[in-house]
């Protein structure tokens, strides 16, 4: 038996279908879900997702900042208001979004700045561009 996923932003559904695994960030820490775990409704921190599809040795990635997960009757579902699959990051952009970040965390360092920079470098490690990060 699988679980059956579905990571779903405001503007469409990234991936639909049945998996082994998914590994999330939640506001508590990673959490990984397998077929007959227990319902849980969480908080998604700013991270990545991971999903194990069923039958395949790669596994899906997306970047995700913020939004819930749902887990009950071995389904489970991702809700992020921002979701990008690794796959359509583009990299050059994201190094740009991250540079931009640093600048602003220098001149300001408020926590606006902080989460910035913590969203680019997750969209960076799921395109899976090493990114310095933890250098704040």
């Amino acid at each position: 038996m699988s679980l059956q996923v579905e990571l779903v932003s405001p503007e469409r559904i990234l991936w639909s279908g049945e998996a082994e695994i998914v590994i999330a960030r939640t506001a508590g820490g990673d959490i990984a879900f397998m077929t007959g775990h227990a319902p849980f409704v969480g908080i998604l921190g700013v991270g990545l997702v991971r999903i194990k599809p069923t039958g395949s040795s790669t596994e899906e990635v997306a970047a995700v900042h913020g939004g819930f997960i749902e887990v009950k009757d071995n389904r489970v579902t991702v809700l992020s208001d921002v979701a990008e699959l690794a796959s359509q990051i583009d990299v050059e952009r994201a190094r740009a979004a991250q540079r931009r970040a640093e600048e602003a965390r220098r001149a300001s360092g408020d926590v606006d700045s902080d989460a910035a920079v913590r969203r680019a470098q997750v969209r960076l490690e799921a395109a899976g561009v090493t990114t310095g990060a933890g250098t704040h």
